[in-house]
């Protein structure tokens, strides 16, 4: 039986979302491709269901909003992380009107929903990535040969 690993499809993933992100963005400068943030989150013991419950709610608002949603992708083997989501860098003017729906909805915001969302993770980061690119790409912008 042939096994996937946890990296070789958060890899594949990447690849595909990468693809759909450049149909989905405004069109980019080829010297300057889009920007990402991937998440990876570590989930409270048995928060799991709640955690993406609380993520869906908040993805609703995101495609009323007009953006497009986070992908995620869910451990299978590997590492220690429970999910990983990648979504485009939103600008000011789309955090804004995340915002006003997220309160006319009557969910919390700012330090509040931070708190909010902490009873249901032992930990996370974002990452800010460019992408995607292919290795030849990365040494052109690099002035390498």
């Amino acid at each position: 039986m042939i096994r996937r690993t946890a990296l070789s499809g958060v890899i594949l993933g990447l690849c595909s979302f990468a693809g759909s992100l450049s149909l989905a963005q405004a069109p980019q400068p080829s010297s300057e491709p889009p920007t990402v943030i991937i998440s990876i989150y570590h989930v409270a013991p048995g928060k799991h269901l709640e955690f993406l419950k609380f993520m869906a709610d908040g993805e609703a608002i995101d495609t009323e909003a007009g953006l497009s949603p986070a992908q995620w992708f869910v451990h299978e083997n590997g590492d220690s992380w429970d999910f990983l989501s990648i979504t485009p860098l939103r600008t000011e003017a789309e955090d804004k009107k995340t915002e006003e729906l997220t309160k006319a909805k009557g969910r919390k915001t700012g330090f509040a929903a931070a708190l909010e969302f902490r009873q249901f993770i032992t930990s996370h980061t974002d990452t800010h990535a460019f992408g995607p690119q292919t290795a030849a790409e990365l040494l052109t912008a690099a002035g390498a040969k």
